[in-house]
């Protein structure tokens, strides 16, 4: 894993991102804004799930007055996603957005945009450059196409404009539905940039479809040093997004979120019901939260050596398991007890 790029700090609320601190989960709602009481119960069960700056969309005034009855009963951040109207970005701030994302490009002239930068500022949020794909300025597209290059060129360009008015509380985020264009865009902008980076893959797909290609896209990015802040889109509960964007920041190597279960996907050699004694494990670690690796091998041979890197595990035998713990034998069990066995050495030893 490549060190992560320092990045520039940048406040949101009551945390910041960027500079090395906490790589942080972001999620969105789906409900109507100014629906003050649907949209604070999907806030709650997004906090319930890990969830840790949360934006919602703002579209009319109605909206706007929402943010603050939100703002007023939430602790997580709050973001107001803003396009096209510059006057609904300045109620947003002035109405609790600890930060809002907007498009420069299609917000207007530079003076409505001076105006939203005068705004954030005096409000103390800050601004999140959202570009993607299909809202790379046309002159642009002209010169460079409608890939990575172009997207980084776009969000460079909005920066500069942000910048010229003495703003540089940015975050930026360049998504593209494509996994390729959208590893490179970042990959481009980061290499000229030290503002923090809000990473994604826009119009992902439903869960197996976003689950692939965030993978792919996030996992590259955050194991090459890039990102400070993620969303993993789902067409569907926005709270599946903390799940996914969790363990791929575990599996990425960046935080720690409690349990890892690792096991194999078994061969001839198998003589236990291996698919169901993962099912065991996993519902008997439930709640568990502390950082330990634990291994779930079919056989010996997968069992203490392929599975040494694991804090603790069982491997199948004929009748009996083994308890092996960082690739030493512990002791061997009837196959009957070897959850039960391997659940207490955990409550002991952990």
């Amino acid at each position: 894993m490549s060190e992560r790029k320092k990045t520039k700090v940048v406040k949101i609320g009551n945390t910041a991102i960027g500079g090395g601190n906490l790589v942080l989960i972001q999620s969105m709602t789906d409900t109507d804004t100014r629906d003050v009481e649907k949209t604070l119960q999907q806030i709650s069960k997004l906090c319930d799930a890990g969830c840790e700056i949360v934006r919602v969309a703002v579209f009319d005034e109605e909206c706007v007055k929402s943010l603050r009855k939100i703002k007023d009963v939430i602790t997580i951040p709050l973001v107001a996603d803003i396009h096209f109207d510059y006057k609904l970005a300045v109620a947003a701030v002035e109405n609790g957005a600890d930060k809002i994302r907007i498009n420069p490009g299609n917000i207007g002239n530079e003076q409505n945009i001076k105006k939203v930068v005068d705004a954030a500022k005096l409000a103390g949020a800050a601004i999140r450059v959202g570009v993607n794909s299909g809202s790379v300025e046309k002159e642009i597209e002209d010169k460079y196409g409608n890939g990575a290059e172009a997207l980084a060129k776009s969000a460079i360009q909005n920066v500069r404009i942000i910048e010229k008015f003495g703003f540089d509380s940015i975050v930026v985020s360049l998504k593209s539905s494509d996994v390729s264009e959208c590893i490179k865009a970042y990959e481009i902008f980061s290499a000229k940039s030290d503002y923090p980076l809000h990473i994604g893959v826009t119009e992902a797909g439903d869960y197996e479809s976003s689950i692939v290609k965030s993978s792919m896209a996030l996992g590259s990015l955050l194991i090459n040093g890039i990102g400070d802040t993620i969303r993993v889109s789902i067409t569907g509960d926005p709270v599946l997004e903390i799940g996914a964007a969790k363990s791929i920041l575990q599996y990425a190597g960046v935080r720690k979120f409690g349990i890892d279960i690792v096991s194999c996907p078994t061969c001839g050699r198998c003589r236990i019901p291996l698919k169901d004694i993962v099912k065991e494990v996993k519902a008997g670690l439930k709640g568990v939260d502390k950082p330990i690796k634990v291994a779930v091998m079919g056989c010996i041979v997968n069992g203490p050596g392929e599975a040494k890197h694991a804090d603790v595990g069982i491997a199948g035998g004929d009748g009996r398991g083994a308890i092996f713990a960082h690739g030493e034998l512990i002791k061997t069990v009837d196959e009957n007890r070897l959850v039960e066995e391997l659940l207490d050495y955990i409550k002991t030893h952990f």
